[in-house]
């Protein structure tokens, strides 16, 4: 009562103000949960503003939604109950209230609760840390929870021609960085050159020309792997050398430059007719000795790009 005021302002007590909710019904079609009701005396009225006359997040974002205009509001479904109090916050303003779509929370690859695992995770972190292509990531949150094939997607608009809450469920989808980054991996090896040009600039790697990103791109499955194949064509190897004398052998058939698409095909034909090998027994030594990997783009990409010197100084053991 009055005296209960009185007594608490004498102690320096300030008061904080609620929105008083109606019990009354409440009521909205979500684009994921379908039909939403609520009713106001099973809430609990939400404070609005602190003692120091600050606004707190519920007219905070009534009033921005109001202001900008906001014609849809997507978020978790932990604030189903929240927007139910917004919805009245919104009649209160004489205004109507935008549509909403409240999605599932995400769950780690085990199922359990994202923010348990992965707390830190963050765009920032799939950016900085995890040099995951933007969309990527747009392609896979588009797709997660849904019945849909997660795609790669190289730009917005195909992909949101195909976008529809409708197609979203209940259950809580799963989220596998390891699936992100398969997805990363196939939106690289079709990106061109153009778009990643200032990028590779960017990170010191301004001599890759449209010839090299097509020959390593198929092997990237982060934008930062170009680096350690630049390495390898421009930089110095250590070869891995298993059968020397093959590998001389092999060296002194190698042809004079200039060097282009045909020198592989030509010097492995003759490396065959001079020693009788062929298949795995033939290219993985010379794999080995020129790029110190068993793995990476293919050699016939990647052998004009090493050079005649870089390459016969390492088919004889040489670091180069």
């Amino acid at each position: 009562g009055t005296a209960e005021r009185q007594r608490l302002e004498a102690d320096g007590r300030r008061p904080y103000w609620r929105f008083w909710l109606e019990h009354a019904p409440i009521a909205w079609h979500d684009l994921v949960r379908g039909p939403v009701q609520f009713h106001g005396k099973d809430l609990s009225d939400p404070v609005v503003i602190r003692e120091d006359d600050s606004p707190l997040y519920h007219l905070c974002s009534v009033v921005d939604d109001i202001d900008f205009a906001i014609t849809h509001v997507v978020r978790g479904e932990d604030h189903v109950a929240n927007t139910a109090m917004h919805v009245q916050m919104f009649a209160a303003l004489d205004a109507a209230p935008p549509t909403f779509a409240h999605l599932p929370l995400i769950a780690d690859a085990e199922g359990r609760g994202l923010s348990k695992r992965l707390g830190s995770l963050s765009l920032a972190t799939l950016r900085d840390d995890e040099d995951i292509e933007p969309m990527a990531v747009s392609s896979l949150l588009a797709r997660l929870g849904t019945a849909d094939p997660v795609e790669p997607f190289h730009t917005m608009e195909p992909l949101i021609a195909t976008f529809d809450f409708g197609r979203f469920g209940r259950a809580s989808p799963k989220f596998d960085l390891e699936e992100l980054a398969r997805l990363n991996a196939r939106i690289l090896h079709e990106t061109p050159f153009a778009d990643v040009a200032k990028r590779l600039a960017a990170c010191g790697l301004g001599g890759v020309d449209a010839g090299f990103w097509e020959a390593v791109r198929p092997n990237l499955t982060r934008l930062r792997d170009v680096a350690a194949w630049w390495q390898v064509t421009h930089g110095t190897v250590t070869p891995v050398i298993e059968d020397a004398a093959f590998l001389a052998a092999a060296a002194g058939l190698l042809p004079a430059e200039p060097w282009g698409e045909g020198t592989w095909r030509d010097w492995v034909a003759a490396i065959r007719t001079e020693t009788g090998r062929t298949g795995k027994q033939l290219f993985m030594p010379l794999r080995l000795a020129l790029t110190g990997q068993a793995h990476g783009p293919e050699l016939k990409a990647l052998l004009p790009l090493i050079g005649r010197a870089r390459a016969e100084a390492r088919l004889h053991g040489r670091s180069a």
